[in-house]
């Protein structure tokens, strides 16, 4: 979406450092889709393996062949090139001409260490890959954007989501709960939603910059707390001693 400005890079400056973009167009894998047989044996093992992931009970048989198929496409073609991860473009356009959300397919890839980032935001993937490399652990893309309540050094982090369920307390998959209220629930299958556990994180933003051709990168450590919050999605309360001077 245009307004998502902060996702935007240069694909020259990573070039220069070792990283290769190899695209692909969305109505590619809609078309591979479109070919994809109900019946292929590896869209039945997806099938599975998706009931599977989460506990939750009640699935449009629909959806989940719309997000068996999508998991096929997408990871013949992660094999097919040997990529190390993929950004997709999760909405509008899936949405609107395929009729799910993509984040199980996309949680499910970074809980397997292919990571996953949203908005075809390639600097938030090499963020998770490098996490991901210095850990042997998933890791998982969120928003920084919000202040629990009045406490300086709490902040909310939050997706909506796609994060791995091993980040979780506990998880279930659902209709988009934003996506919902615009698209109907019948085409807004496959979130996943859940409190992050409390444990402690290392936060990690990449960024190209234009200017002088460097990839900087900011990162904090902190700790996922079990404080309360009402909200949806994929979301956790992290507590940095020095937040106000990062900010």
């Amino acid at each position: 979406p245009n307004a998502f400005e902060t996702v935007r890079y240069s694909e020259k400056i990573l070039q220069l450092h070792g990283i290769t973009i190899e695209p692909i167009d969305l109505s590619e894998i809609f078309g591979e889709i479109s070919r994809l047989p109900d019946g292929d044996p590896k869209v039945k093992e997806k099938i599975q393996l998706i009931k599977d992931y989460t506990p939750t009970t009640t699935f449009p048989e629909d959806g989940i062949l719309k997000l068996a198929k999508l998991a096929v496409v997408v990871e013949n073609w992660v094999l097919e090139n040997e990529l190390d991860g993929f950004a997709f473009q999760c909405w509008p356009s899936i949405v609107s001409n395929f009729g799910i959300v993509p984040c199980a397919v996309m949680s499910m890839f970074s809980e397997g260490l292919v990571p996953a980032a949203c908005e075809v935001d390639i600097s938030g993937l090499v963020g998770m890959y490098i996490l991901q490399a210095a850990t042997d652990t998933p890791s998982a893309i969120l928003d920084w954007n919000n202040n629990y309540g009045d406490d300086p050094n709490k902040m909310v982090l939050f997706h909506c989501s796609n994060l791995p369920k091993s980040f979780f307390q506990d998880t279930k998959m659902t209709v988009h709960p934003i996506m919902a209220e615009f698209d109907g629930e019948e085409n807004t299958f496959g979130a996943i939603q859940g409190k992050i556990k409390t444990k402690p994180c290392t936060m990690l933003r990449i960024e190209t910059d234009d200017i002088f051709g460097e990839i900087k990168a900011v990162v904090v450590e902190g700790k996922f707390t079990d404080v309360p919050l009402d909200t949806y999605g994929g979301y956790g309360v992290v507590e940095i001693s020095n937040l106000q001077e990062l900010l």
